[in-house]
């Protein structure tokens, strides 16, 4: 999904090992470990160049997923779609952990299509050793081709390059992972969820001005299977189960309005119940009702307060993308923090860790959990920032200078390359007050600065960061429901039409204080390495400043004719 110089997201006290309870002893015994491991052995042995090139480093992932997708709207199922697909993924390395195939050539307008390159490799459904193992072997002769060649651009590309700057090894070396975890099965009542998403989406009949509107559920079961020629052998499941309750319509002066409320949960018990579902669709009807009658906001810069999982987002487009170990040795990227260890980066009451191990923040299950990361590291709680001083980055097997092992967060969709994500974003305060209280402070600030109102963000979709050095270091993050708070004490005022924009470092230096009600954001964030579930726990921030700019504006009109629905219900009646 990405742009080269974008990274956007649908929208969020040391290195410790995840907890022993979770590991198990167990060496895997399944199938496709088996096939694997066999295969892997005889390429290690027997795979080579006409030069004498072999490979120093292998490994085989294959991802097996099951998933559920169901969808109504207006009391009707739109969509009852059911999958089942195995993802083969070969790593292969060529040279050595010094200097490798992976090595960021320099040049080309800091543009090398193979970190991008998405490769669908599919292996059969069926635990049939011969067809995975003519999948695996035609996959692996593929990559290693490739990884040949692309070493031989290396070394050329160094010859012809300026002394690089960071002079870390390609590939750290890490101790092999041995865990068997346990199968992951999807046990859905499907025609209960049918009914149920039939009458709540039902709910929209009653609004002509709703002009789309939807209740969905996702499901998936992915269990992973991978072996390296390291010894790591792991077989890892994880369930993510997804429920969306949206309306959309537009306003006269042709803005679109939206509004989207989801419920995340790891296991089919934490899925909400019918009432639930129904209060939260109707919440969305009313939001955007609200909506379509909110004046617009114009250009503005003042104090504002980001409710809680609104910053959360904030936080993760922001900071957390400008802390991926990748981006630090790469010469293209803007590099906000690489120089910045061991000095302040944020307001000293602020503390952020990244905590990949962490299943559940209170009762929410968080999306960013996962016991490996894609390559075979266990997870780990990473201390990034204690009071406002910047630690360490996060950490695939890519090292950089000062920071040569990694901390588990190497991330990737299946069929792309891993780089360096965040899993489970944890932003901590030691400076926090009720939300009342923050309520007034920003209203004090408003009066300091001679403002007449200042600017409260409720919801946040999601947004995008720039960090190439190509353009320019900002960000966009795109709020949904926006408020003013006046400072004459007159009530909130409902308002849309602007998206968040601004430069990090800029950013940072404005926060003022926090709440105490941290809440979690679940999405899922795309980058180089494709889409990855993540979380961010945050508490409400105020900021002395914030700027704000006019969110673009569809120039069509809304329909012409009343809505159908509209005269059902004059039959009806």
């Amino acid at each position: 999904m990405k742009p080269l110089a974008m990274f956007s997201c649908l929208t969020l006290l040391g290195v410790l090992p995840a907890a022993a309870a979770d590991r198990g002893d167990a060496t895997p015994d399944h199938l496709l470990i088996k096939v694997l491991e066999e295969e892997l052995a005889y390429s290690m042995e027997h795979l080579a160049m006409p030069d004498g090139s072999k490979p120093y480093y292998l490994a085989y992932t294959i991802t097996d997923e099951k998933s559920v997708a169901l969808s109504a709207r207006l009391g009707a199922l739109m969509a009852e779609d059911t999958d089942h697909e195995r993802a083969l993924d070969v790593d292969v390395r060529v040279g050595d952990h010094k200097l490798d195939n992976t090595h960021k050539i320099r040049g080309g307008y800091g543009f090398d299509p193979s970190d991008y390159m998405f490769e669908d490799t599919r292996v059969s459904l069926e635990d049939d050793p011969a067809a995975v193992r003519q999948a695996v072997w035609l996959a692996t002769d593929r990559k290693f081709k490739s990884a040949a060649k692309k070493y031989q651009r290396v070394l050329t590309n160094l010859k012809t390059k300026v002394e690089e700057e960071d002079k870390s090894d390609d590939f750290s070396r890490e101790a092999p992972s041995v865990y068997a975890g346990p199968e992951v099965i999807l046990t859905l009542d499907r025609q209960a969820w049918i009914q149920r998403l039939r009458k709540v989406s039902a709910l929209s009949r009653k609004y002509p001005l709703i002009y789309n509107s939807s209740v969905s559920l996702n499901a998936s079961a992915e269990n992973r299977y991978m072996v390296t020629s390291e010894g790591t052998r792991l077989q890892t499941g994880r369930k993510l189960l997804r429920v969306a309750v949206s309306a959309s319509t537009k306003a006269e002066d042709g803005m679109d309005l939206s509004k989207t409320l989801l419920f995340n949960t790891a296991r089919e018990g934490g899925l909400p119940s019918e009432q639930e579902l129904a209060d939260a669709f109707q919440k969305v009807i009313d939001y955007v009702l609200a909506l379509r009658e909110a004046p617009l906001v114009e250009p503005y810069t003042g104090p504002a307060i980001l409710v809680n999982r609104a910053s959360g987002v904030f936080f993760h487009e922001i900071f957390g993308h400008r802390i991926e170990g990748h981006r630090q040795k790469d010469v293209e990227e803007g590099q906000t923090f690489t120089k910045k260890i061991g000095k302040e980066v944020l307001p000293e009451f602020i503390t952020v860790r990244d905590n990949a191990t962490l299943a559940k923040f209170g009762d929410e299950d968080l999306r960013g959990f996962y016991h490996y990361d894609d390559e075979g590291v266990p997870a780990s709680d990473v201390l990034l920032v204690e009071k406002g001083v910047l630690k360490t980055f996060l950490m695939s097997r890519s090292p950089v200078e000062g920071f040569p092992q990694s901390n588990g967060h190497g991330r990737r969709q299946p069929g792309r390359n891993v780089v360096a994500r965040q899993g489970n974003l944890m932003i901590e305060s030691s400076k926090t007050v009720s939300f009342d209280k923050l309520r007034e402070m920003l209203i004090e600030e408003c009066k300091k600065q001679d403002k007449p109102y200042g600017l409260l963000f409720e919801d946040i979709t999601g947004g995008f960061t720039s960090t190439r050095r190509r353009g320019p270091q900002t960000f966009k993050v795109l709020p949904v429901i926006v408020y003013r708070v006046y400072a004459d004490g007159r009530p909130n005022e409902l308002v849309r039409g602007v998206d968040i924009v601004g430069t990090p470092l800029t950013c940072f230096s404005k926060i003022l204080c926090t709440g105490d009600d941290p809440v979690v954001f679940n999405g899922t964030c795309g980058a180089e390495s494709g889409w990855v579930p993540v979380s961010a726990v945050s508490p409400s921030i105020l900021v002395s400043e914030i700027e704000v700019e006019k969110r673009r504006r569809a120039q069509e009109k809304p329909p012409i004719l009343t809505p159908p629905i509209a005269e059902q219900g004059k039959s009806s009646s």
